[in-house]
């Protein structure tokens, strides 16, 4: 691919590159050492360094079965009872996002373990406007990002779990493609890649889309082609990278050696466009 098809998405005076990791590779036992090295490398390398946002939601399910409770998703989204929200924190916000430090530091990374509510990183509503009740499912709505560029000027890397707080003080749960689709807008990020088991959106063919744009998504939701946890998805990164003016990448975590060629503006996976065009789009250094 010549250099003029690229599209960069990681430009020097915006923020962080913003990852969110899910799939099997959040509750894998393995430990994945290309995938983990390859975020490490990211964050030494990009500019602003790396915000890893991630879920867990096999993690929980296996949980929550474990207690006999059930899980159950609308479009993507977990429907979390109050008297399952306690056991959720403590997977996502506990043992998963532990287990992923760990990681990190295995191979140098100075990560820190944190979730959207701490230092008032990102306020958080109950979700609205759902044709169906959801829970204690929460939203970003605003927040301010100091703690996090605190970190990220120290040489630090923050991983977040996706749980916030509501006005009482009390945890909502927070899709993660929504909390990093929202972290990205409140720390102006210089790119939001979505890292999943798939290697992007896929065609009725299961051939990978390369790009896309917000009416394409929808037109695709309504047909069927787009449908059960990639709804979600894909909304949130037409909405961040409409909000953000930025490309959205979502790709496969099995990828690690593509990963580590972002900066280089490679495409990987399907490329959600901020616009109603498939034009290459370029972000401006400003």
């Amino acid at each position: 691919m010549s250099d003029s098809m690229k599209t960069s998405s990681i430009t020097s005076k915006r923020g962080p590159l913003v990852i969110k990791l899910g799939g099997a590779a959040v509750e894998a036992r393995e430990e994945l050492d290309d995938l983990y090295a390859a975020i490490v490398h990211l964050h030494r390398t990009v500019p602003h360094g790396v915000v890893l946002v991630h879920g867990g939601g096999a993690a929980v399910d296996q949980h929550l079965k474990r207690l006999g409770l059930v899980s159950v998703r609308h479009d993507g989204i977990r429907i979390t009872p109050a008297d399952q929200i306690e056991e959720i924190v403590g997977v996502l916000a506990g043992r998963v996002n532990k287990r992923l430090v760990g990681r990190l530091q295995r191979h140098g990374a100075e990560a820190v373990g944190l979730c959207l509510g701490d230092g008032l990183v990102a306020k958080i509503s109950r979700v609205t406007g759902l044709p169906f009740d959801a829970g204690r499912v929460g939203q970003v709505t605003s927040g301010n990002p100091r703690l996090i560029t605190t970190l990220l000027n120290g040489g630090f890397l923050p991983v977040l779990a996706s749980i916030g707080f509501d006005e009482e003080g009390e945890p909502l749960n927070v899709n993660a493609d929504a909390a990093a689709a929202g972290l990205s807008r409140l720390l102006n990020a210089s790119g939001l890649v979505f890292l999943t088991d798939t290697p992007g959106v896929l065609d009725q063919h299961g051939t990978t889309i390369a790009t896309l744009c917000p009416r394409d998504i929808e037109a695709k939701i309504q047909s069927g082609d787009i449908r059960d946890g990639m709804i979600a998805k894909v909304r949130s990164a037409a909405s961040a990278s409409t909000t953000a003016a930025i490309p959205v990448t979502i790709s496969s975590w099995h990828e690690a050696d593509a990963l580590r060629n972002l900066t280089r503006g490679d495409l990987i996976g399907t490329r959600i466009l901020p616009f109603n065009d498939l034009a290459p789009v370029i972000v401006p250094d400003a």
